[in-house]
């Protein structure tokens, strides 16, 4: 529990510093890029696309007539344009976890392990190209599990629960291994997997929650539309800076206990203790006979 808080209060300090902020809007400026290219190639017809589909149903006809009678004018017209943009949206979210995980992750542990773990060893456990592809599985996964429980949303307290558990359970799953893959070996993250996981695992549910915050201010921006185009962005921004925080307190967690494990390692061990070649994935080390029971067995002398 004390590594927890410690490492807790460590991240949210981190996430004042300046270049903390930098790094969460960086994701931000580059899919306002994405979403600005692609509104200029598709935007036209996107809309054509989504006024025929609303136009299409017998059932909504009647209801943009009924709303028509009362003087609301082509409603169809402002409806359409707000669905492509709520349809591209939660994309734009997965896009932002993407990018936090390729982009920010490996900053901001090179960041708090140059100012906290300066003599931490660097055993390249993990590759570049392995977190990039435990990313995005771990990311198909979620949305997944997203699409297949939407129907259970309808229940008032499920739509509390679930998708701030399976944002946790991404979050930890991409998260753990970015924060350790640079410093520890397989055999230690495997180490630290199993001895913190309840600790992990209750990080990511945490920071599962906190990455629901944003709704928030989402349904606000469905409620006022005027402001929709400001509330989104600061939506997802608050959402890559929920990641940026996760990113940090999982850093901050891991690496310490990381160097835990190794001060442990290079202790004396006592009786049931895990030995320092099975955490360190060395070889352990060959005892030499005494020369006369050597002798004795016809085995050399080393």
């Amino acid at each position: 529990m004390g590594l927890l808080l410690d490492s807790f209060w460590r991240a949210a300090a981190y996430c004042l510093r300046p270049r903390v902020i930098v790094l969460s809007l960086l994701p931000l400026l580059l899919m306002a890029a994405l979403a600005l290219g692609l509104g200029h190639f598709y935007w036209d017809a996107a809309v054509l696309g989504m006024r025929a589909l609303l136009d299409a149903s017998t059932l909504l006809a009647s209801i943009w007539s009924w709303l028509q009678g009362w003087g609301m004018g082509d409603v169809t017209a402002v409806m359409a344009p707000l669905m492509v943009v709520l349809a591209v949206a939660p994309v734009l979210v997965v896009v932002s976890l993407l990018m936090v995980a390729v982009l920010m992750t490996p900053a901001l542990v090179a960041l708090v392990a140059d100012r906290r773990f300066p003599s931490l060893e660097r055993k390249k456990g993990g590759s570049f190209i392995a977190s990039v592809a435990w990313s995005v599985g771990s990311t198909v996964l979620a949305l997944i599990a997203l699409v297949v429980s939407i129907p259970l949303w309808l229940v008032p307290p499920l739509v509390l629960v679930l998708p701030p558990l399976i944002w946790g359970w991404l979050t930890y799953r991409v998260m753990v291994f970015d924060a350790l893959a640079d410093h520890a070996s397989k055999a230690e993250r495997q180490e630290i997997f199993r001895r913190h996981r309840s600790s992990l695992l209750s990080i990511g549910i945490v920071t599962g929650y906190l990455g629901a915050a944003p709704s928030i201010v989402w349904a606000s921006g469905v409620v006022f539309a005027a402001a929709f185009f400001v509330l989104v962005p600061l939506a997802i921004w608050i959402y890559t800076l929920v990641f940026a925080f996760s990113s940090l307190w999982f850093t901050h967690y891991g690496l310490a206990a990381l160097q835990r494990l190794r001060a442990e390692s290079v202790e004396p061990a006592g009786p049931g203790a895990t030995p320092a070649a099975v955490v360190t994935g060395a070889a352990p080390p060959v005892a030499s006979l005494p020369v006369s029971e050597s002798l004795a067995n016809g085995t050399p002398t080393p």
